[in-house]
């Protein structure tokens, strides 16, 4: 298979398409954040569905994935490392007590204050560099494994976790 190559610093179809993609993210990551700003407690604290995860599991979950981004990302050290334990080592329920919603609103801001800060210090052709959890040699093999793209899937995984807390909102 033949890989294509980019002139990551001088084509503005580059700069385009990072635009697009981290336009996306900010995009989720706002309706994300109205979104939990607009569930009651007592809404986060119902399952989605019968039988599945309730709404404060998922917002813990999503949070700790944007964590584990930075390092992934290669930006910095998580913020709160303890919420992998919390929200993606065990399932919904296995853990007797969790942050309360106002901690994760908080810790919410303070990860996405810090991935945006970060964001917008790179320049186009480092989108294209390998993210931490891919070797020199892999990367040499499957050089779409990215940066870029591990923005793309992550606004992906929120896309899928934001369909699922809509069910969460009362219909008056």
């Amino acid at each position: 298979m033949q890989t294509q190559t980019f002139n990551n610093e001088k084509s503005p179809d580059t700069k385009l398409f990072i635009k697009m993609v981290l336009d996306g993210w900010e995009t989720h990551n706002a309706r994300c954040k109205k979104m939990l700003e607009a569930l009651t407690d007592e809404q986060l604290f119902s399952e989605t569905a019968p039988g599945r995860n309730r709404g404060i599991y998922l917002a813990g979950h999503l949070l700790a994935v944007s964590d584990a981004m930075l390092p992934l990302l290669g930006f910095c050290d998580r913020l709160y490392p303890h919420l992998e334990q919390l929200f993606l080592s065990s399932p919904d329920r296995s853990v007797a007590e969790l942050p309360s919603t106002v901690e994760l609103k908080q810790y919410g801001d303070e990860i996405n204050a810090r991935l945006s800060y970060y964001i917008n210090q790179l320049l186009p052709g480092e989108w294209f560099e390998k993210h931490t959890a891919v070797s020199d040699e892999d990367f040499a093999l499957e050089p779409h494994r990215n940066r870029l793209n591990v923005m793309i899937n992550r606004t992906n995984h929120m896309s899928y976790h934001l369909g699922q807390l809509a069910y969460l909102i009362k219909k008056e």
